[in-house]
């Protein structure tokens, strides 16, 4: 085993319904009591204060809300016109006594909790004993703290939901066996302080705010039994869930006092569990030497330490604390652990000697069910030593075990980033509390249906998941901006150098250094440093490719790596307020000073080769497919899949384009002239000089532009390759032919050597299902993975807004030789009726080298025409947007935002594909630009 590679997620382990748990609560409590015992209760008159502290101070929620009266009348007149879950009576009320008066709520509220609370003292111990207290649910002593309330309240909460957290969910219990007043009314207390106390250590292992406090539902349930039958009856029933017993020695059994019921219950425990958790307590010293011949614990309830010795059991004996390994023959301690991932840590350093002990008692799975982490103990109270050849391949097992266990449970939450504790395991963590962004919601929302629907993904040797994510949250831009006073600058007219240069100079919140240097000590890859605004990738102006990413090759020291990742954080911040962003601000009709900026960290997918990164495909894929070509259908979806990073396709570069329903149809491919001319030539990825990096308005100033040849010798060719035999004129697939490298897929769309169609078919079809419209998801592909899987990781996912006006225009009626423009493949629905001009690229004497210098003249005449509150229909030779000069003039969507409708058109010689699947469409189809193609 692998100790530092990745071990992959089986889907083994269920999610533990905490939300299920603790479903009946007590919201409203009545106190019957007289004047001078509220008094006395509350000694300042304000018990629901002392009450919410005593709460607070336990992190539980719900406080109940307590109603007080002082007679018995009162209190019938509450019941009237109150909804109340418990009530809690003193001794000495006004009106009928506490007894009667118990007998009269019960027979008109039989469901009602009826606690009766009395001073201690051996006169009122000897009155109770004569009384008729059938309809009292339980009698406690008030020895003057709250605590007691408390204890009250949960002891009831947990006799109510016992049967479905305990049975159903598996949820840990203690039972208490006890029928003396005074004893159980001092033990409960404590043992609830310790239970809850021990809850808020393992909120730890919860992964937000919100784990944590659903976590705290599946603390161990305390259970009173108060005789032989009722401990019985609990043992019975719970056994399967039980962590240990606490019981007395003697009380009745068949209605008749007996001095040794605790004894005979201890050795039907004993017959049952040798190893169960058992602890008797007297008032009979006599009874520690029987206690040490069932070897079960005791303790002498007349000594002067009773509450410190039954701690000390609770803590040691019941999975209570950290978890202390011991030497079996000397009992000393040799290792300690107090979290899941300390276990991880430590566990093949363990002796195995104390390991074996440990096991055969099941102290390691009662351990971590006290904890609430159920699914992983029941795998490993089911674990037994001699399943496995040897000792070391059951730690293996059980190492194997948690690390599965802590991937499936990070794979499932946005975790909030605690230094001290993130590592490999979580897979997509929040820095900052405010808002993470369109980019990142999307992200987080990929990972949530992949496990939602691990079913449906299930390929063979094919692992899919997200890459490991941080996302930094909107706060952190506030923040940032505030304490440099930025915004002046920011909306200023300042040129994108000079803003940036601002930014770069301002300084991050002080914590973030910390923040960022875990989150690169994790991260073996280098990292993207990837925009999420607050507007980005929403429903209907998604600003695709608006802001910058940047790359860094996290090859230097640690510290450098943190000085570069926090000046790309920098820049991307500075990209919301550059010249592009702000014409696209004011093209949809938002105010920048709106925009709120999250920055997702995220481990670039891919592999080094000599001083290069990048992965084997980058693809852009899209569940509906504008311009369908027989027999490919609308619905079947649309793929473009480049060799390198996705830059190639994101900026309209040369790429694949393919149905995933048709994956060896291709018309790029077609005939070996088409093949040639139309077929990727060159690549990006990421230059791993460390050097390379330099703050800049340019996000790609450390990417490289490379060839064919490059990636066949670094053998990323072998699954997307094919020669060009020239002296034949045809095409053959794999590359051990002499000929010309060419980058066609073959292996992966003609073989099937990785079943890219299938996995993007589902991934479409899914995430249309759930978002329930059309959907574009970016994704890349490493086939050259360590662990000798192929990792399919999904990297966005953006709705495509689909508009269904209603259009009036008989089409058919049209006659195309009457019209300006007239074209079969046109995207967009409805009539543009406010158009006043046209910019038109001419094309006599055009020249594809010329492309570039175009550039300039469009933004102007844009915002000319813009200035003027005028709109235009733009057309011009090959493909707008493509940052590929040879295959189109390489404009940013703000240079053209004045355009209502864009045309494509086709020159001798200069033939591309309609635009599809880019951010620069993305934004056309969202701000519903009419296109047009004419080729």
């Amino acid at each position: 085993m692998d100790r530092e590679g990745e071990i992959i997620y089986s889907g083994l382990f269920e999610e533990t319904a905490f939300d299920h748990l603790m479903q009946n609560r007590i919201q409203s409590v009545l106190l019957i009591l007289s004047n001078y015992d509220a008094f006395l209760l509350e000694e300042d008159g304000r018990i629901e204060e002392q009450i919410f502290n005593e709460y607070v101070s336990l992190n539980l929620r719900y406080p109940p809300k307590f109603i007080l009266v002082t007679t018995s009348e009162q209190a019938l007149k509450t019941l009237e016109r109150e909804s109340v879950d418990l009530i809690i009576s003193m001794l000495n009320i006004g009106g009928m006594d506490p007894y009667q008066l118990s007998k009269t709520i019960k027979n008109q509220y039989p469901a009602i909790p009826i606690v009766v609370l009395t001073p201690f003292s051996r006169e009122v111990s000897i009155k109770l004993k004569h009384e008729d207290t059938s309809a009292i649910d339980y009698v406690f002593c008030w020895l003057g703290n709250t605590d007691i309330l408390v204890a009250i309240i949960k002891l009831i909460e947990d006799e109510m939901n016992a049967e479905t957290d305990i049975l159903e969910v598996g949820v840990q219990c203690i039972i208490l066996v006890e029928d003396s007043i005074r004893f159980y009314s001092s033990y409960l207390p404590l043992i609830y302080r310790i239970v809850l106390k021990q809850s808020k250590k393992f909120m730890a292992e919860g992964l937000n705010e919100h784990q944590k406090m659903l976590r705290m539902r599946g603390r161990p349930k305390i259970l009173l039994a108060r005789n032989y039958e009722e401990a019985i009856d609990l043992y019975q029933k719970y056994k399967s869930n039980l962590l240990g017993i606490i019981s007395d020695v003697s009380f009745n059994r068949n209605g008749v006092k007996d001095q040794f019921a605790g004894v005979r219950l201890a050795k039907q425990v004993k017959r049952d569990d040798v190893y169960m958790p058992l602890v008797l307590q007297s008032s009979d010293i006599k009874v520690a030497a029987i206690a040490k011949d069932l070897k079960v614990g005791f303790l002498f309830k007349h000594s002067k330490k009773l509450l410190r010795e039954l701690k000390s059991f609770l803590n040691y004996n019941l999975a209570f604390g950290d978890f202390i390994f011991v030497d079996p023959v000397t009992q000393r301690e040799v290792e300690r652990v107090s979290t899941l991932k300390e276990l991880q840590d430590k566990l093949l350093r363990i002796p195995d000697d104390s390991l074996r002990y440990h096991f055969q008692r099941d102290h390691i799975s009662k351990w971590l069910k006290a904890r609430a982490l159920f699914p992983i103990a029941e795998v490993i109270k089911n674990l037994k030593i001699e399943d496995f050849g040897s000792l070391e391949a059951s730690k293996s097992f059980l190492y194997n075990t948690i690390v599965n266990f802590r991937i499936s449970k990070g794979n499932r939450v946005i975790a909030q980033f605690y230094p001290d504790r993130y590592d490999k395991y979580v897979k997509f963590a929040r820095i900052g509390n405010g808002s993470i962004g369109g980019k990142a919601r999307g992200l987080a929302f990929l990972n949530t249906i992949i496990n939602n629907n691990i079913g449906e993904l299930n390929f063979e040797n094919v692992e899919i998941t997200i890459p490991r994510t941080a996302v930094v949250g909107t706060d952190i831009f506030e923040h940032f901006m505030d304490s440099n006073n930025l915004y002046e600058v920011a909306l200023s007219d300042f040129s994108d150098e000079e803003i940036l240069d601002r930014f770069v100079k301002a300084k991050l919140p002080s914590v973030s250094e910390v923040y960022l240097k875990r989150f690169i000590s994790v991260v073996n890859n280098p990292i993207a440093i990837r925009s999420s605004s607050v507007l980005e990738d929403s429903h209907y102006q998604p600003f695709a490719g608006i802001y910058s990413t940047y790359m860094i090759s996290n090859t230097d020291d640690i510290d450098v790596v943190v000085r570069q990742v926090a000046d790309a954080i920098k820049c991307v911040y500075a990209s919301v307020y550059f010249k592009s962003s702000k014409a696209y601000m004011t093209a949809t009709m938002n105010i920048i000073d709106e925009e709120r900026m999250g920055i997702v960290l995220q481990e670039v997918v891919g592999q080094q080769h000599e001083n290069r990164f990048y992965p084997t495909i980058s693809g852009v894929a899209r569940s509906v497919n504008f311009y369908p070509i027989y027999p490919e259908k609308t619905d079947d979806g649309i793929v473009n899949v480049a060799l390198g990073l996705g830059k190639q396709i994101v900026e309209g570069g040369v790429s694949l384009r393919f149905s995933p329903g048709y994956p060896q149809k291709s018309l790029q491919l077609s005939t070996p002239e088409y093949t040639l001319k139309d077929t990727q030539k060159t690549f990006f990825a990421l230059d791993l000089d460390n050097h390379s990096f330099k703050p800049s308005v340019n996000d790609a100033i450390n990417l490289l532009k490379l060839d064919a040849k490059t990636a066949l010798k670094d053998g990323t060719l072998r699954w997307l390759g094919s020669v060009y035999d020239y002296q034949n004129n045809i095409i053959r697939d794999g590359v051990t032919f002499k000929g010309i490298p060419l980058i066609t897929f073959a292996n992966v769309l003609k073989y099937d050597t990785f079943p890219l169609a299938s996995i993007v078919k589902s991934i479409l079809a899914i995430g249309q299902r759930e978002m329930n419209q059309p959907v574009e998801v970016e994704f890349a592909v490493d086939l050259q993975s360590a662990s000798g899987k192929h990792v399919f990781y999904p990297l966005q996912i953006r709705p495509i807004v689909e508009t269904e006006e209603s259009l009036k225009e008989d089409l058919l009626s049209l006659t195309p030789d009457r019209h300006l423009v007239y074209s079969t493949l046109a995207l967009g629905n409805g009539v543009v009726d406010d158009v006043k001009d046209v910019v038109f690229v001419k094309t006599d004497g055009f020249k594809a080298a010329n492309m570039v210098k175009m550039v300039s003249v469009i933004e102007k005449l844009n915002q000319s025409i813009l200035n003027e509150n005028r709109n235009y229909i733009l057309i011009g030779p090959g493909r707008w947007g493509s940052q590929d000069p040879w295959l189109g003039i390489p404009v940013k969507w703000p240079q053209i935002s004045g355009a209502r409708v864009i045309v494509e058109t086709a020159l001798d010689g200069f033939s591309v594909d309609p635009s599809q699947g880019t951010h620069f469409f993305q934004n056309l189809t969202s701000l519903r630009v009419g296109y047009f193609n004419v080729n």
